[in-house]
């Protein structure tokens, strides 16, 4: 199947380049950039909430010890006042997260669709090698759930990291102003926080990398199927693709569970550590009660700081343990993000206009890989109007030629030219703009046929679009569809059988009047009467202007100016059909093989 955009490219190797957590995650802040004021915003939102927060162990025990003064009983007075204030404190706390989460939201949103936009738009700059070396499915998987991954920790993590350090800064000062001695004690826990979460999180992060290069490779699976579902049934292939597919979700399911049980270990051992520690302190504040150094209410209070010192020590080792995901998730996004982009044009590259349709190809060779040439030493110059076939067997170089006309892939060696000029001396957008392009296999999108045929010429009218289909042949079939040129087509066009979604393309390459044609077995998925008709439409089509036609059923370019036989990368014979045929060559064997049966 075609890569969208390219003309049956060769595969390549994808690029990979390493990254790291911190180098991620600075490209990751770089997002924020835009949104700082709303994260100052929702810093200063989370400093109130959190110094609300800290406020109430503090009042609480200010309580307790008002209902433990002995023989002198409750101070009610006090105590209502307490209860007022912490009630206050909760409602007041209630409204200042219903805020942050209304920011956050809105603020996550935007990041993250920033970051689709600048990978959707990265990948228009990209040049087709890439799509080449890459599934769609896996394409789509970084596009949609690696983002998505990402956008799901943002929104859910950012305001509990401000927030757990926060907490964790109050806490310690409110802890040491209410005993230095209990927060000595306390604070013993914590060097074992770190070394579990150091080990765990090393391991995690390389389980969750895996686990989206699994992702990927199982959307890439499914869409590569889906989309072949015919060639699938017709092959009686069900059973081997369901094996398949087993084989590439058990591989996700494995590392899945591995990485989930991995990144589980963290809060129960957490558990057990802070369970520990208040038990260290709950022993300290006991001795220390007795001695009447404090009272019990500064204990209770210790204990509810202690908490949510330690907490937050849980949510950063939690997070830090999701942010593993969004980061493999991420350096995937950004492994994109650093691939090669499409030559850019030259500084005073020129806009090619009133092109002539003089193509000349000087010296050229080329190969997909290093040191693998698919052409070489190509050498032919083509005048204006002129209409050349290039023909020859599966892989031998024909469709290369043309590809490398376009500019879809660039020159290993030697130029080509356009009127006299070397093609990287023009804009690559008015460059592709005298091109009208007919592939075999063609591509409709899930748009009606009216916008399906304008799509090369957005500004055409309706009247021009039906007279682009007249000419094609196209529009019998389009009047019968059910709302004729406003009928919606399924994506890839599937609701049309191959010869009508044929006809469409070439409509849409007659819309766009272009100057050079190219004609990649057009009329191969067309049956034989419709086929004359379409013949004629092009012989009008391709009058005056410059066409190169790809074909392996050689009755359709016996009235080509030049034939070219390609064969290994070369070009070993070129001339009219006549002349091919009375050099008794390749041609002429090839020739010979379909019409008369004469062995090659």
């Amino acid at each position: 199947m075609l890569r969208a955009g390219s003309i049956r490219g060769r595969h390549g190797q994808p690029a990979v380049k390493p990254r790291n957590f911190s180098e991620t995650m600075k490209r990751l802040w770089r997002y924020f950039g835009v949104e700082r004021k709303r994260l100052m915003l929702i810093f200063v939102l989370v400093m109130l909430s959190s110094g609300l927060g800290l406020l109430v162990p503090y009042f609480i025990g200010k309580a307790i010890d008002a209902m433990s003064l002995g023989k002198m009983g409750v101070d009610f007075k006090t105590l209502a006042a307490i209860v007022g204030i912490l009630t206050a404190i909760y409602v007041s706390d209630v409204l200042i997260v219903f805020m942050q989460g209304w920011i956050m939201a809105g603020l996550s949103q935007r990041v993250v669709y920033s970051l689709r936009d600048s990978l959707f738009r990265k990948l228009q700059r990209l040049p087709v090698a890439f799509f080449d070396a890459h599934t769609h499915g896996e394409i789509m998987s970084r596009l949609s759930n690696d983002i998505e991954n990402v956008s799901t920790t943002i929104s859910q993590s950012t305001i509990q990291l401000m927030s757990s350090i926060v907490n964790i800064a109050g806490a310690f000062a409110m802890m040491m102003v209410l005993s230095p001695v209990l927060t000595l004690a306390s604070i013993i826990t914590i060097p074992l926080v770190l070394i579990m979460t150091r080990n765990v999180a090393k391991r995690t992060s390389s389980l969750f990398k895996q686990q989206q290069a699994a992702l990927g490779k199982l959307n890439g699976h499914i869409e590569e199927n889906i989309s072949g579902i015919l060639v699938v049934k017709a092959f009686n292939r069900e059973d081997k693709i369901i094996d398949e597919f087993d084989d590439i979700n058990s591989s996700l399911c494995n590392v899945g569970i591995r990485a989930q049980i991995w990144s589980g270990y963290i809060m129960p051992l957490m558990n057990v550590i802070n369970n520990i520690g208040f038990a260290v302190v709950a022993a300290a504040g006991g001795v220390l009660a007795v001695k009447d150094i404090i009272t019990i209410g500064v204990i209770a209070s210790f204990l509810s700081y202690s908490r949510q010192f330690a907490r937050p020590l849980n949510d950063i080792a939690n997070i830090f343990n999701t942010l593993q995901s969004a980061v493999a998730g991420a350096e995937r996004v950004f492994d994109i993000m650093d691939e090669k982009e499409e030559r850019k044009d030259e500084e005073g590259a020129e806009t090619l206009a009133d092109v002539r349709g003089e193509v000349e190809f000087k010296n050229v060779s080329f190969g997909y890989k290093t040191g693998v040439p698919v052409l070489k030493d190509i050498d032919f110059a083509v005048k204006p109007g002129s209409t050349i076939a290039l023909v020859g067997s599966t892989g031998a170089g024909k469709t290369t030629i043309v590809n490398l006309l376009t500019s879809f892939y660039e020159v290993t060696e030697g130029e080509i030219l356009i009127d006299g000029k070397d093609i990287k001396e023009y804009t690559k957008d008015s460059l592709r703009k005298c091109f009208g392009i007919v592939l075999q296999d063609t591509y409709l999108f899930s748009d009606t046929v009216k916008e399906n045929i304008r799509y090369g010429k957005t500004d055409a009218t309706d009247e021009e679009v039906m007279e682009a289909a007249r000419v094609a042949n196209a529009h019998q079939f389009i009047a019968r569809l059910p709302k004729g040129y406003d009928t919606k087509l399924s994506e890839g066009g599937i609701n049309l059988s191959q010869g009508e979604r044929q006809l469409l393309a070439i409509a849409r390459a007659i819309l766009s009047n272009p100057s050079i044609l190219i004609l990649d077995e057009a009329t191969s998925s067309i049956d034989t009467r419709t086929e004359s008709k379409i013949q004629e439409a092009m012989l009008t089509l391709m009058k005056g202007r410059t066409s190169f036609i790809i074909a392996h059923r050689l009755s359709t370019i016996k009235d080509a100016d030049v034939i070219m036989f390609v064969d290994d990368g070369k070009i070993v014979e070129s001339g009219s059909h006549k002349e091919l045929l009375d050099k008794k060559g390749k041609y002429y064997r090839l020739y010979s093989s379909q019409f008369s049966n004469i062995a090659m």
